[in-house]
């Protein structure tokens, strides 16, 4: 199946680190969002955007790429990582791709190290993530794709 995951992954790579242990086990393309704003995904069986979570969000260069660039109908996924856990961080991203007629596989998502504004005086939240554990939590969701 091939598969493109659009991601926006900043601070500490946390969401970058879910990226690459599935690309370890399986070939993806990883588009970075901060860097492609546009790019045709007609091609691929399967899309994924994945992004650290901000202001309860995924990034907005993320959302903005999904609704730029997501051809209709397309399968989808979403990664993301997070400093407190709570429901619903999906909600816009799933909007997005909503517009779009998209068929949504699936989501993961675990805790990333966060030194986000007075987590810093801290020293953070969610130290020593993702783990292994997170990691293989990541590439266990990909395999039931």
């Amino acid at each position: 199946m091939k598969t493109a995951i659009i991601y926006y992954s900043r601070h500490h790579s946390n969401t970058k680190k879910l990226i690459d242990a599935i690309a370890a086990e399986h070939e993806v393309t990883a588009i970075d969002a901060a860097e492609v704003q546009t790019a045709d995904l007609s091609g691929y069986d399967l899309v994924g955007f994945a992004s650290g979570i901000y202001y309860s969000k995924f990034h907005k260069t993320v959302l903005e790429f999904a609704e730029k660039n997501l051809p209709a109908c397309k399968d989808v996924f979403f990664l993301y990582t997070y400093g407190a856990e709570k429901k619903g961080y999906t909600a816009a991203i799933t909007a997005a791709v909503q517009k779009h007629s998209a068929k949504i596989r699936g989501e993961y998502g675990c805790f990333g190290f966060n030194t986000f504004g007075p987590f810093k005086l801290i020293g953070g939240i969610a130290k020593g993530h993702p783990d292994a554990q997170d990691l293989r939590g990541a590439v266990d969701f990909f395999n039931s794709l």
